[in-house]
């Protein structure tokens, strides 16, 4: 029986390697990142790799889930680590442009694209909203009429292309677009 939960925990760390090693390739070379390239990123077998995943579609689906649950993760603990809840706004932002990014257009590159994006909103909405409402709450963020919903789609719409052009900063673009969120810029100061 103490073999079971040992196993357990080795199984789970071998899927996050799995899962943060097939994020990297894919970042490198694209979702057709060799099997082998990622097993080795993640220090583990190719059978590993696919005892985990059978197919490719399931690697890619778990990668991009992986990452969404960690955008989750992070906007409570930024809300308690940061300075401010602006601060944490912002920072959560950070990880939402990495992510959107390195990721954007994978969706559409699988079967589920919609369930994919059904989940990404369904996770990541409340997260964006909680945050947003501690930075109004605290006077940092005085645009009303701004929703979750409505800032996601901005960035993720600023995001699009990043890769396609070298001299495009999705990040500074975001910046630019966030600081019209704060009363210094509402007031035109």
């Amino acid at each position: 029986m103490e073999a079971t939960p040992r196993r357990r925990a080795d199984v789970r760390r071998n899927e996050k390697a799995l899962l943060d090693a097939a994020a990297a390739a894919f970042v490198a070379a694209g979702i057709d990142a060799p099997v082998r390239d990622i097993a080795a990123r993640a220090g583990v077998g190719v059978g590993t790799v696919y005892r985990h995943f059978p197919s490719r579609a399931d690697l890619v689906v778990a990668v991009y889930r992986h990452q969404v649950e960690a955008l989750v993760q992070l906007g409570p603990r930024y809300l308690k680590s940061e300075a401010t809840p602006y601060a944490a706004l912002l920072r959560w932002i950070d990880g939402f442009v990495d992510f959107l990014v390195t990721k954007h257009g994978l969706p559409d590159a699988l079967s589920q694209r919609d369930a994919l994006h059904t989940y990404f909103l369904d996770q990541l909405l409340p997260v964006c909203a909680e945050l947003l409402a501690a930075a109004r709450a605290s006077g940092e963020v005085n645009r009303l009429d701004v929703e979750a919903l409505e800032l996601m789609r901005a960035i993720g719409n600023l995001c699009i292309g990043a890769n396609d052009d070298e001299r495009y900063d999705a990040r500074r673009t975001v910046a630019v677009f966030t600081a019209g969120l704060t009363r210094a810029a509402s007031d035109g100061t």
